[in-house]
């Protein structure tokens, strides 16, 4: 059945084309457009219809239609913005899900659009927001309830003590100060959200000029603020407990009930399982879930029969007393995940068709009436998949898992893999900070799950090793990450295996060991983008295996084959002949353009047979969701972030980002170790779930990152900041820090390193890049670059060189958790030989060759030939000064302007065993960023074996491996 457009209003033309919101407010019973200045101004006696458009990376747009109801807007204005969000769908073509609003009960996909919070005023359209006139003129004190550990609900209540409760976060907004009252029950992540209102409040009602005091449930007026905040109240008294319920208004059943609208008429179905097969396309439903109603519109109703199945739930509603409940609405082909999961298997169909169709209805029939209305538009596709956002210069080292051990493997063969085999490899890679460091498992197709569980395992060691500051990825053969094939750079993949699981997997089967034989039949696909991307993957030797999109290499002992598919181009046949040299460095080859193949080609391929032509898709990286995670007794539980920002990142907590082609699990600083350590299994647990509905392949890459040492792949998705992940403090000291400073932290980093885009499409760096990394190493010796002295230096002194193998990662300075100390600190500590080694290299004046008082009197050379070699040492040492005495003196100088400044600064001055981190008696007014500053200069250069003047002048990677290594960072 057809859509009727004729009521459609014309105030929609145009809308939901560009990315982004439009709001429209109900006046007069009808939608008149919000001025964007108005954005995030909500009245409590009006209606709103607020539409989110927002731009896939599939080229298509995603519209959230929500209609926002006052608490005393009236029934006429709330039954408009009801009936005008239904046209609005209309004129979208029926794409868009509707979502009923309630003052007070917001949906947290509501909220995100307006962050940190909404804080509705008094007054509506007929009042002419003359109460938001007097608030301008003066202001009024007034106290805010914050709820909500990830989306903030805040809702005014009176101002008295009556209003305050221990499970709760209040905000009490004066004229001069803002307070926050922290229930004794809330948690850490519900105050940190609620610093967030705080500081909205502060910019918005104070001009980001007013004091900020944070006020604990239970200290009493022993602290100053909270003798003052107690004060306002008339002085303290102990606060009841709840005498209402937070469960009022939130309706539950115990099972969903399906129900028909017939005529503005509901009636259940009897079901006992929910069925896909029970919704008709030519009628409505209503789904009702207890906390929310859904209205499922089928795609041959008419705009009528949509609006009355909508009034068929708001009587619902008024019937069961259930004000607060959500009503989503929504079309045929277009329901959300949510609605889907309320039914048994959920059948996966391609995407519907009928959207543009009716949006062009929509178009014809408004410019037939006048208006200058676009038709259906689509955002702009993304044109290519993102490149790897990694460096590509840095150090590999590659380990073969065998049985229980790993076995590491020379230059020369790191990068030939047998599909029966498992692999570990470390990647130390120069980054935004420093070295970052990449720590992965790749587990071929048929390798066996013990040597899996067991690369798990060594890898989880190497990672702690590293003080949890490497980035972990799992990695299954035909499902790697963008990142991986250019770590490699040139990868062979053979079949079958070399490990003593596979081999005793092969032995105990009694299957046909078809690992690959040099003097054998193979056939390989080459694939990649350029000369330091590259694969060649051993498949079946079968015609079938051919495509016309790929070159292959085809040997039988001697006899080399090159097959050049007709699809393929000019650097695919380049990257098969490079290729050659890896597989069968000294033999020629015969080309062989498809079409013109010899009888022997086919002969060593069986029979000739058809083959594909299509490119190997994978899997395409898709718009990016973020999921906090709770993990109790084994059992996942997820909870979406809506329009999430680095802020929704609790140091606390565990976060998933899922962008399809790969999932990251984001833990926390501040995660308890045993769920800390169990991080990869919640992504496989979350990967099991697959909580979009997407068919999600359970060997998805898998990442699991530590808070601190975020990599580029996956900061991409954030507007990030560093110095906030690099922050001290749980996330409500973290948060109250920014609040009461006024400014955000910004991190003094060092810019990435200029790249540029070659032929072969990925990033390098400029003179470097133009040779493969191959090309700087011995073929015997593992690849490691890019070392100052000062870094050796370091490391040697940390390391037992008697303890150290090609198996043991190495040592990671960047970010290093300080380890503990003796509580005995009167014993210099041990590492003060290093700190003093590497101070050395730092400042290390260069060598004069010649002194300039010898080279000046050539007379004076003659009594030095004469005479014996300990008087040469002594007169060479009386005619040029040493450079210790140089050295001394230049600090003397350094220590007067020093003296002087550090006067200037008027910094107090404590001894180094209370600045260190790990310190009993720890001193409270300190920037705990520069304990280095509150060193006395005689302490100062003892520990660093240096002036501050001159540590000032060190870049800031070398500042922080001193202090790292000092305990004072």
């Amino acid at each position: 059945m057809a859509v009727s457009m004729r009521e459609v209003d014309p105030v929609f033309q145009g809308a939901g084309q560009k990315d982004g919101l439009e709001i429209w407010r109900i006046e007069k019973l009808q939608a008149v457009p919000v001025p964007k200045e108005s954005y995030g101004k909500f009245f409590t006696g009006d209606s709103y219809i607020v539409l989110k458009t927002t731009a896939l990376k599939n080229g298509s747009f995603r519209h959230d239609i929500h209609y926002w109801l006052g608490k005393d807007t009236s029934q006429d204005e709330a039954g408009t913005a009801a009936i005008k969000t239904v046209e609005l769908d209309a004129a979208l073509g029926g794409r868009a899900v509707q979502y009923r609003e309630i003052q007070g009960n917001e949906t947290e996909k509501f909220l995100s659009y307006f962050k940190p919070c909404i804080i509705p005023e008094e007054g509506g359209v007929a009042s002419g927001f003359r109460h938001a006139e007097v608030n301008e003129r003066e202001h009024k004190t007034r106290l805010f309830v914050c709820r909500g550990k990830h989306t903030v609900h805040v809702k005014e209540v009176p101002f008295a003590r009556a209003s305050l409760n221990h499970d709760d976060i209040f905000i009490l907004d004066t004229k001069s100060k803002i307070f926050q009252f922290n229930g004794s029950n809330s948690s850490i992540q519900e105050r940190a959200k609620a610093l967030e209102v705080v500081q909205h409040l502060k910019d918005t009602n104070h001009d980001g000029k007013c004091e900020v005091a944070a006020v604990e449930d239970g200290k009493l007026m022993a602290d100053a603020d909270a003798g003052e905040f107690w004060g306002l109240f008339g002085g303290f008294a102990p606060l009841p407990r709840k005498t209402f319920s937070e469960l009022n208004g939130k309706d539950f059943t115990s099972t969903s009930k399906l129900l028909c609208v017939n005529k503005g008429q509901s009636a259940p179905i009897d079901c006992e399982i929910l069925k896909r097969e029970l919704l008709d396309s030519t009628k409505c439903y209503l789904l009702d879930c207890g906390s929310e109603i859904y209205v499922w519109m089928g795609r041959e109703t008419t705009l009528e029969e949509r609006k009355r199945g909508g009034s068929a739930a708001e009587e619902l509603l008024r019937e069961g007393n259930r004000p607060k409940s959500h009503i989503i609405r929504l079309m045929e082909g277009f329901e959300t995940v949510t609605f889907k999961s309320k039914f048994d298997k959920w059948p996966k169909k391609a995407d519907a068709v009928v959207s543009d169709e009716s949006r062009g209805k929509v178009a014809a029939l408004l410019k037939r009436q006048g208006f200058n209305f676009k038709g259906p538009a689509k955002a702009a596709p993304v044109k290519q998949e993102p490149q790897p956002q990694i460096d590509c210069t840095g150090n590999l080292q590659v380990w073969r898992v065998n049985g229980s051990d790993k076995t590491f493997l020379s230059f020369s063969e790191q990068c030939k893999f047998y599909s029966g085999d498992c692999y570990i490899f470390q990647y130390t890679y120069p980054g935004d900070n420093g070295d970052e460091c990449l720590i992965g498992t790749w587990f071929g197709k048929k390798s066996v799950q013990e040597e899996r569980s067991s690369a798990i395992s060594l890898a989880d060691k190497m990672i702690e090793s590293l003080k949890f500051q490497a980035v972990l990825v799992r990695v299954y053969e035909g499902k790697e990450p963008i990142e991986f094939f250019p770590i490699f750079q040139n990868l062979v993949i053979y079949k079958g295996g070399t490990s003593t699981g596979y081999k005793k997997f092969v032995s105990e089967s009694g299957i046909e060991d078809d690992t690959y034989s040099e003097k054998g039949v193979a056939l390989f696909r080459v694939q990649g983008s350029g000369p330091e991307n590259m694969q060649a993957i051993q498949v079946d030797t079968a015609a079938s295996s051919l495509n016309s999109s790929y070159c292959y290499i085809l040997h039988d002992g001697d006899t080399v084959f090159t097959w050049i598919g007709n699809l393929s181009s000019s650097m695919d046949q380049e990257l098969a002949e490079r290729q050659l040299d890896v597989i069968k460095p000294n033999l020629q080859s015969r080309m062989l353009k498809e079409g013109s193949e010899y009888d022997q080609f086919w002969k060593l391929l069986g029979v000739k047979s058809e083959y594909g032509s299509q490119k190997i898709v994978r899997d395409q990286e898709s718009d990016p969701h973020l999921f906090a995670c709770t993990f109790i007794k084994g059992v996942l539980k997820v909870r979406e972030i809506f329009n999430f920002t680095q802020d929704d990142l609790m140091t606390e907590d565990i976060f998933i980002l899922d962008c399809h082609s790969c999932v990251f699990v984001w833990v926390g600083q501040r995660v308890d170790t045993k769920i800390r350590a169990q991080a990869l299994n919640i992504g496989e647990k979350f990967l099991e779930l697959d909580i979009l509905m997407e068919n999600v392949s359970r060997e998805t890459p898998l990442y699991v990152i530590t808070e601190g040492s975020e990599p580029q792949y996956f900061t991409r998705f954030f507007s990030w900041d560093s110095a906030k992940s690099s922050m001290h403090g749980n996330s409500f000291e973290r948060r109250l820090s920014i609040v009461k400073d006024g400014v955000k932290p910004r991190a003094d980093k060092p810019k990435r390193r200029p790249t540029t885009s070659t032929h072969t499409g990925r990033s390098s760096v400029p003179d470097k890049s133009q040779r493969s990394r191959s090309m700087s190493f011995s073929p015997d010796r593992v690849r490691v670059r890019g070392r100052s002295p000062a870094f050796n230096a370091l490391a040697a002194n940390f390391e037992n060189p008697n303890a150290r193998n090609l198996s043991t990662p190495p040592p990671v300075v960047r970010k290093q958790v300080p380890k503990p100390v003796s509580p005995d600190s009167s014993k210099p500590t041990p590492r003060t030989a290093s700190i003093a080694a590497i101070s050395s290299t730092f400042e290390r004046p260069k060598a004069t060759l010649i002194p300039k008082s010898i080279k000046a009197s050539p007379d004076a050379s003659k009594p030095q030939i004469e005479a014996s070699k300990p008087k040469l040492e002594t007169n060479a040492k009386e005619i040029n000064p040493t450079k210790d005495s140089q050295i001394a003196t230049s600090t003397v100088e350094e220590d007067v302007k020093e003296s002087q400044a550090e006067g200037q600064a008027g910094l107090p001055i404590y001894p180094y065993d209370r600045l260190r981190t790990s310190s009993t008696n720890p001193p409270t007014d300190i920037d705990v960023t520069k304990r280095e500053t509150y060193l006395s200069l005689s302490e100062f250069r003892e520990k660093f074996g240096m002036t501050k003047e001159a540590f000032g002048k060190l870049p800031k990677w070398k500042q922080n491996r001193l202090k790292i290594a000092l305990q004072l960072f």
